[in-house]
C-alpha cells in the first residue's frame, strides 16, 4: 500500500474522528497541517484537492476521500478489525445513529465556519454565540446520555463508530465550558476510551503541530 496522507487540523473533531480509526486499525499515515484559522483551508492549493474546502481528506490507495463518516466506512471495509459496526442490520442501525446524533446534528453547529458566520456575518457577541454554542452541544449530548450503557462502551467491549465520534464531541464540551454534571455516563465512557493508547495518540494535544 502507497503512502497514507491524511489533510488535517489537530482541533478539527472531523479529523480527530479519522485519526482514532487510523490508530485503532494500525494503519500507518502520513499527517498534513491544514491552518483552518488563518483559511488556508479555502485556498486554491486545498481546494483542488477538496472543493468543499474542509478537512479531514484522506489520500490512500490512490482516492482522495471526503467526509469523516464515509472516510471511516472505506477503512472499516479494507482493515476488518477492529469493526466500527456491526454486520447486524439493527445493530448497524443503532450505532449509525448515535454516531449521526454528533456528527450530523451536534457537530457541524459548533464548526468554526458557523462560528465565524454568527461572529462576522451577524454580528453575534461572544455571550450569545456561547449560549448559542450550549444550547446545540447541550441537546446533542444529552440525546447520546439517554442512550448510552450503564456500564461498558457503546461497542461494549471495545469502542465503535458511536464512541469514535463521542470523544472529539467531549472534547469541544470541555473547550467551550459546557456542563458535564449532566452527563455522567457520558464523561464514564469518555474517559475510559481517552485511556486507551490509540484514541491517547490521536488527541489534539498529541496532533498539534510543534
Amino acid at each position: 500500500m502507497s503512502e497514507v496522507v491524511l489533510h488535517d487540523f489537530w482541533r478539527s473533531s472531523a479529523a480527530y474522528r479519522v485519526r482514532i480509526v487510523l490508530h485503532l486499525k494500525g494503519v500507518a499515515f502520513r499527517s498534513v497541517a491544514v491552518d483552518l484559522p488563518t483559511g488556508e483551508q479555502r485556498g486554491e492549493a486545498f481546494r483542488v484537492l477538496n472543493p468543499l474546502g474542509l478537512v479531514p481528506l484522506l489520500e490512500i490507495d490512490g482516492h482522495r476521500l471526503t467526509q469523516s463518516l464515509a472516510i471511516i466506512d472505506y477503512l472499516d471495509a479494507k482493515f476488518e478489525t477492529p469493526k466500527m459496526v456491526s454486520a447486524d442490520p439493527a445493530q448497524r442501525a443503532l450505532t449509525l445513529a448515535q454516531a449521526l446524533t454528533i456528527a450530523a446534528d451536534t457537530h457541524p453547529l459548533q464548526n468554526l465556519r458557523v462560528l465565524t458566520y454568527l461572529r462576522q456575518d451577524m454580528g453575534q457577541p461572544e455571550p450569545a454565540v456561547l449560549a448559542w454554542l450550549h444550547r446545540w452541544l447541550g441537546d446533542g449530548l444529552a440525546a447520546l446520555e439517554a442512550q448510552a450503557p450503564e456500564a461498558g462502551l457503546f461497542g461494549g467491549e471495545s469502542p465503535n463508530l458511536a464512541d469514535v465520534c463521542l470523544v472529539p464531541q467531549m472534547y469541544s464540551a470541555r473547550r467551550f465550558d459546557l456542563p458535564l454534571a449532566g452527563l455522567p455516563r457520558l464523561a464514564r465512557i469518555d474517559a475510559q476510551l481517552r485511556a486507551l493508547d490509540p484514541f491517547a495518540r490521536a488527541a489534539p494535544e498529541a496532533a498539534k503541530p510543534l
